[in-house]
């Protein structure tokens, strides 16, 4: 039980390495994961350390697999899941991997530089065919241009611009632009030409590519009219600028019709080398496929290996010296682990295993299954365990989920919650190959899948107690009342009540309602048609939820003593421990008492005195003779004065006590602050005694800082109870929302009579609504605010009676947590 409570108990180890086998160990280290490393060269720059140049090795084999990541992907080659975890390679195999790697993208490279190349020539000559194919309808254009005399427009008699040449004649280039240039295109030629020049274009209705990124770009074929030289090299200069590719084209028709007749050839060609391209490097990316993720999985742990060794230090005789903490029960499989690793190595030289004993505070280390995992990572969330201290997670994993039930009861909401997290539990093996794949809010109910089935199972049991589903009761066990008014059943029925009656619920009214016997579970059925029913149930449920408070903030001063008897602080004990539970015990105890007290010994017809005001009287009252209506029991007042004064000597007992004796017996104070306990007080292995830094506090400080505590121990004890009410606001929250819910979807559309075609399609629609609503609101949402209170409670009014959370987790070098990501060199 002591293990379940406290963290591992840690030891301080230090190893002796050869160099030939440190690989191998650290290898075997990392697939046991069972030390965290301490880094002994902290005051040396990154790149002066031992390994530098082998974490290169490894940072180039990572570079060139998301290089063929990359490819794959733009394959689109299905990746096939392997769900074996190789182990890290030996040195002499990953020199092979690094050789293989490459080889194969030196290949890959080559290959895709000429399948690059070929693609350009084959888009160019497709750009030239379509050219050719749109000259045609240019040269119509060209010939209109002439016989409506546009051309005198464009050749006067005499042109500076166009060199001063006297030519009618008319030039023309003849090219393919991004058809999103096109507007560009028109003004700039119009300004640089003057209007000189025109431009005819046509859209290419195929998808050319580009052939570096084989993305679709849209262009059009153009022609551009003009004359002169100058202006010919204004408009190439033009088209260069915006990116446009210029083709030559013949004016005749037959020689058109040649050149288009080459292109098609040499289109036929390059498309048969460029199927012979694309399969040789669909087999070279094949061959890729099938060993990438182990590949990927043997250069991470690669690395790791490399980036732990760089933590080691060389000692004087060649050998690497490494220190960690390691837990003491598994000290004999790290020496087996080492010596694996040597014998592999074939060293001649055995590892050297030390253990250390020092001053300084070990990691904590809390041993999880699938189960507390999730209830220790909420209690990492407030803050790590001290080392040895108690471990909050052992009782989370039964009180948080009942908390959640107290707020949730419902035992169809808390079914539907419990059979989610059920099936995830069963599909977990089959979740868990797939996690990369899955979005980040599915991987966090899917973490949590304990969690849920635990808060939903509870939720049913207190649905139980509350006979709460969808706002309905079942009658299982019979009514314990009988209403004395018999108008209220249905004519020629079996008994059946008039729901839309309600009846006000007295045992002792005009004809003995009550049977005097409870119901058997929970709460009867026959209070959901009470007038009274909604001051029934506020009152039981603030009732529990502040005996539930109570009980949790007392199960948390108890743990504090089991803190301080394992710390051996005695002084803590008598004037830390005892004082705030004779506090709690006298202010939010006696109220506790009350509650029993009046539920027992106060009948129906007897007085019934409010406890709040009774527990407000005895400090405003203090001394005062009762009031017969708010009199509980005898002697009342007494009882009530005395538990005045015991609260009032306990604040100044939690203040000043443990000062003024520390102050009066110095050796108390070093024992009231000792870090750890003393059996871990020890020395290091050289012998000599390592420096503690010890806080010697004056009596001042100790005098501020117990009066923070008493200050905020008392206020907390009655705002902690308070906070503990929002067990009982939720709870009614959740049950008048599923009331409101069913009376105004559910019940609304069970009660329609349209026709007897029309009423079974809007019963369907009805409850399709109903259950979407449910589900979204009244599960997920309500669920989630449920479980933030429940974790408010924990962490706030459970927990800060006894848990420090001033440690720091234990990390491991393990593989395991290298490829999850846990570990980030």
């Amino acid at each position: 039980m002591s293990k379940l409570l406290r963290s591992e108990e840690m030891t301080l180890v230090q190893i002796f390495l050869s160099q030939e086998a440190s690989y191998n160990c650290i290898r075997e280290l990392g697939e046991l994961g069972a030390v965290q490393f301490s880094d002994l060269n902290e005051g040396v720059n990154a790149f002066s350390r031992n390994y530098v140049s082998e974490i290169r090795r490894s940072e180039e084999m990572e570079r060139r697999l998301r290089f063929f990541a990359a490819e794959i992907e733009r394959e689109k080659l299905p990746v096939p899941a392997d769900y074996n975890v190789p182990a890290a390679p030996n040195p002499k195999d990953l020199i092979d991997l690094e050789a293989t790697l490459e080889q194969l993208e030196g290949e890959t490279r080559q290959i895709n530089a000429n399948q690059e190349a070929l693609l350009r020539n084959f888009y160019e000559l497709k750009e030239l065919k379509h050219v050719l194919n749109s000259a045609s309808t240019f040269f119509q254009v060209g010939a209109a241009i002439q016989q409506e005399g546009l051309k005198e427009r464009l050749t006067p008699k005499f042109d500076e611009e166009a060199g001063g040449n006297m030519s009618r004649h008319l030039s023309f280039l003849c090219g393919v632009i991004n058809r999103s240039k096109i507007p560009v295109f028109e003004r700039v030629l119009w300004r640089a030409s003057r209007g000189k020049a025109l431009l005819r274009h046509m859209e290419i209705e195929e998808a050319l590519k580009d052939p570096a990124t084989e993305e679709e770009i849209p262009k059009s074929t153009f022609i551009v009219y003009f004359q002169g030289e100058q202006l010919k090299m204004r408009v190439k200069k033009i088209c260069e600028g915006l990116g446009a590719t210029t083709y030559p084209c013949k004016e005749d028709w037959e020689e058109r019709r040649q050149t288009e007749a080459e292109v098609d050839k040499r289109l036929e060609e390059l498309t048969s080398i460029l199927n012979e391209t694309k399969n040789h490097r669909f087999r070279m990316l094949n061959t890729v496929v099938s060993s990438i993720n182990s590949w990927i999985i043997q250069v991470r742990k690669v690395k790791a290996i490399w980036y732990t060794m760089n933590k080691f230090k060389k000692t004087e005789t060649g050998l690497l010296h490494a220190e960690g903490w390691c837990p003491k029960i598994q000290l004999n499989e790290v020496d087996r682990a080492l010596k694996r690793g040597a014998q592999a190595a074939g060293s001649e030289v055995a590892p050297i295993l030390n253990t250390v004993t020092t001053r300084r505070t070990p990691p904590t280390y809390h041993r999880t299954n699938k189960l507390t995992k999730g209830y220790q990572a909420i209690i990492d969330a407030y803050g790590v365990a001290s080392y040895q201290e108690i471990n909050p997670a052992i009782f989370t994993i039964i009180t948080f989920p009942f908390l959640f039930g107290i707020m949730f009861g419902d035992i169809g909401h808390g079914l539907v919650m419990f059979l989610a997290g059920l099936y995830l539990v069963l599909k977990e093996g089959y979740f868990t190959k797939r996690l990369k794949s899955y979005e980040e809010i599915f991987l966090m109910m899917f973490h949590g899948r304990y969690i849920i089935m635990m808060n939903g199972m509870f939720a049913v049991y207190a649905g139980f107690l509350y006979n709460d589903i969808f706002s309905l009761s079942l009658n299982v066990f019979g009514f314990s009342w009988t209403p004395t008014n018999f108008t209220h059943y249905e004519k020629n029925s079996s008994h059946y009540i008039n729901p839309e009656s309600m009846y006000g619920m007295d045992p002792y009214p005009k004809g003995y309602e009550y049977s005097g016997n409870p119901y058997f579970f929970g709460i009867d059925p026959f209070w959901n048609l009470a007038e009274n029913k909604l001051t029934f149930i506020n009152s039981y449920k603030m009732k529990l939820a502040v005996i539930l408070g109570l009980i949790q903030m007392t199960f948390g001063l108890v743990l504090s003593l089991q803190n301080f008897k394992f710390k051996g602080k005695t002084l803590d004990i008598y004037c830390t421990f005892v004082p705030q539970m004779i506090f709690l015990q006298s202010l939010i105890g006696y109220l506790c008492f009350m509650i029993f007290f009046k539920w027992f010994a106060c009948g129906p017809r007897t007085t019934q005195p409010s406890l709040l005001i009774c527990l407000i009287n005895m400090f405003l009252q203090f001394g005062s003779p009762i009031e017969e209506d708010m009199t509980l029991y005898s002697n009342q007042m007494y009882i009530q004065s005395a538990l005045v004064v015991i609260a009032v000597i306990c604040v100044p007992w939690m203040l000043g006590a443990k000062p003024l004796i520390e102050h009066m017996y110095p050796r108390i104070q070093q024992a009231s602050y000792a870090p750890i306990p003393q059996s871990y007080q020890q020395f290091d292995n050289e012998g000599e005694e390592e420096e503690e830094e010890e806080e010697h506090h004056s009596m001042v400080d100790v005098m501020v800082h117990q009066g923070i505590e008493t200050i905020e121990f008392t206020l907390g004890c009655i705002s902690n109870t308070a906070s503990y009410l929002r067990l009982w606001a939720l709870s009614l929250a959740h049950a008048e929302l599923s009331e409101v819910l069913w009376s105004m979807v559910m019940q609304a559309g069970l009660g329609m009579d349209i026709n007897p075609y029309v009423n079974p399609i809007a019963v369907v629609i009805t409850f399709s609504f109903w259950a979407v609503l449910t589900v979204a609101i009244l599960i997920v949402m309500e669920g989630l605010s449920a479980f933030l209170h429940a974790l408010r409670l924990h962490w706030v009014e459970f927990q800060n009676k006894f848990y420090k959370g001033e440690g720091h987790l234990f990390a491991p070098f393990s593989f395991e947590r290298v490829l999850n990501g846990q570990d980030e060199e």
